[in-house]
C-alpha cells in the first residue's frame, strides 16, 4: 500500500491557524506531508475524495475515565478507543483513579502496555498527591522528565491549602500544570444535585456553586506566589467565571475546562430523578448554563470535555441519592458542542479550538493543528447531516448517556490516527 493519503476537496479547519477554506490535505505515513490547493501528489497516493465534507485536526478530550484495571465489566481500553474514534477522538486522557492509581512512573508504563494497541492515544494524566489522598505530593519531577507534564487528583480535590501550595511551587520549576476539580468536601460530599428551589422541592441534599467557587478563589490567592500553570477541570457558575476571568485579567498562568452536558443541561434535566444526569459537578441552573456559554464565547472557558465516565446499570438504576455520577461522551462530543454553532453562539473555528489546538496546548501535544509535519491525527465529519443520538446504536459497553434521543446536527464520517482510519461511519 502507497504511504502516501489525499483527502482532496475538503473544508479545511484548522483552528490553531485560523484556515478556514477548501482544498486538499496529504498525508505520508504518520504525518502531515503537505495541505492546500497546490500540492505535488505522488502516482500511488491513495486518494479520498471529501466533497466539501470539514476534516479537522482529531479531537483531543482531556477529561475520560477507563473502566480498567479493575473495573472490566465497565469497560476496557480498547472500547473506550472505540468508542473514541465513533466521536472523532484522536488523543484521550486518562485519568488517574484506575486500579493501580496512576501516581508514579510504573503505573504510566503500565497503562501504556495496556494501551499500545488501541485504536487511539492514551495520554495518562498522573494524580498530584500519592494514592489521590491529598496528603503527600507526588513525583512530579520525574514524571515530567519521562514527558508528562498534566498532574490532577481526577474528582477528589486537593483540599489541604498548605499540600496545594507545596504541589503549586513544586510544579513551577518544571513548567508543569495542575487540575484541580472543584468541590469543597464539607459542602460537596453529602450532596447530589444543584443547592436550591428544584433540589427542595424534589427533596434531595444539594451542592451549592459555593463549593467550587470557595476552591478556586483559594487556589487563585496561592497561584499568585508561585506562578504555576493552573486549569480548572470543570466550571458550572458563573462565580466561578468571574474568579476565572478576573485570574486571568491579571495575567495568572491559568485555564479553564467545561463538560459538555454542563453546556447543553440545566439542572431540569433531572426533574423525574433520571439518574443519567447525575454529574459532578452537577448540572446547574439555567442562569449558571448560560453563564458558561458566554464564558466559552469570550474564550474565559478555554477547553470542552466530555467527562466520560462508564458507569453500569446496577450503578444507575437505584434511587438518585445513591446513584454514580457521571456519563459516557466520548460518542456525543463533537455533535452536541456544535449546536454551539448551529445556534449561532460561536464561530465554527470557534468551538473547534476548545477541542483540538487549545487542549493540545494546555497538554503539551504537537498534535492538534493541521500542519505540515504534525500528526496525522484527523476527524472527518458532516457539518450538516442531522439524526437524534440513540443510546443503544452507541459503541460503549455502558450506555449511560444523558443525551439519549436528543436531536443533534453533525455527523463523524471518519476518524485518521497517526494516518490510518480507525473509525468509517457506515451509515
Amino acid at each position: 500500500m502507497s504511504k502516501y493519503t489525499l483527502y482532496k476537496n475538503a473544508r479545511l479547519l484548522d483552528p490553531a491557524s485560523g484556515l478556514d477554506q477548501k482544498g486538499n490535505l496529504l498525508t505520508k505515513n504518520k504525518r502531515i506531508a503537505a495541505l492546500g490547493d497546490d500540492i505535488e501528489v505522488p502516482e500511488d497516493a491513495n486518494i479520498v475524495d471529501l466533497k466539501g465534507k470539514c476534516l479537522c485536526p482529531g479531537l483531543i478530550d482531556m477529561r475520560v475515565f477507563v473502566g480498567i484495571p479493575g473495573a472490566d465489566y465497565k469497560d476496557t481500553i480498547m472500547n473506550t478507543g472505540e468508542a473514541a474514534a465513533a466521536g472523532g477522538v484522536t488523543t484521550v486522557c486518562v485519568q488517574p483513579n484506575t486500579d493501580p492509581i496512576i501516581d508514579g512512573i510504573a503505573h504510566i508504563e503500565f497503562l501504556a502496555t495496556r494501551a499500545k494497541n488501541a485504536l487511539v492515544n492514551f495520554v495518562p494524566m498522573p494524580a498530584a498527591t500519592k494514592q489521590m489522598e491529598g496528603k503527600e505530593m507526588t513525583e512530579i519531577g520525574l514524571m515530567v522528565g519521562a514527558g508528562y507534564k498534566v498532574f490532577g487528583d481526577c474528582s477528589t480535590t486537593i483540599d489541604n491549602a498548605a499540600i496545594m501550595n507545596r504541589i503549586l511551587k513544586y510544579a513551577s520549576a518544571f513548567n508543569a500544570t495542575i487540575v484541580q476539580h472543584l468541590a469543597e468536601p464539607s459542602l460537596s460530599k453529602n450532596g447530589c444535585m444543584n443547592a436550591g428551589d428544584l433540589a427542595t422541592r424534589l427533596g434531595l441534599p444539594g451542592i451549592p456553586t459555593a463549593a467550587e467557587t470557595i476552591v478556586l478563589e483559594r487556589d487563585m490567592r496561592l497561584l499568585k506566589s508561585s506562578n504555576c500553570r493552573y486549569h480548572a477541570s470543570q466550571v458550572t457558575c458563573q462565580d466561578s467565571i468571574d474568579v476565572i476571568r478576573s485570574a486571568k485579567d491579571k495575567d495568572l498562568n491559568v485555564t479553564a475546562g467545561v463538560a459538555v452536558p454542563h453546556l447543553a443541561l440545566n439542572e431540569f434535566a433531572i426533574e423525574d430523578y433520571r439518574t443519567f444526569m447525575k454529574l459532578s459537578p452537577p448540572l446547574r441552573s439555567e442562569e449558571d448554563r448560560g453563564a458558561v456559554v458566554d464564558a466559552l464565547k469570550d474564550g474565559t472557558i478555554d477547553v470542552i470535555v466530555s467527562g466520560h465516565d462508564p458507569e453500569d446499570p446496577e450503578s444507575k438504576r437505584v434511587p438518585f441519592e445513591q446513584a454514580e455520577p457521571g456519563v459516557v461522551g466520548l460518542e456525543t462530543l463533537l455533535n452536541v458542542s456544535l449546536e454551539l454553532y448551529h445556534n449561532g453562539s460561536m464561530d465554527l473555528l470557534e468551538v473547534l479550538a476548545k477541542l483540538t489546538s487549545n487542549p493540545a496546548k494546555i497538554m503539551g501535544l504537537k498534535s492538534g493543528k493541521l500542519k505540515k509535519g504534525a500528526p496525522a491525527d484527523l476527524c472527518i465529519f458532516d457539518l450538516k447531516s442531522p439524526y437524534q443520538i440513540d443510546a443503544e446504536k452507541m459503541v460503549s459497553v455502558t450506555k449511560n448517556t444523558c443525551f439519549d434521543g436528543k436531536p443533534v446536527q453533525g455527523r463523524v464520517l471518519q476518524t485518521i490516527v497517526a494516518g490510518e482510519s480507525v473509525y468509517t461511519y457506515d451509515g
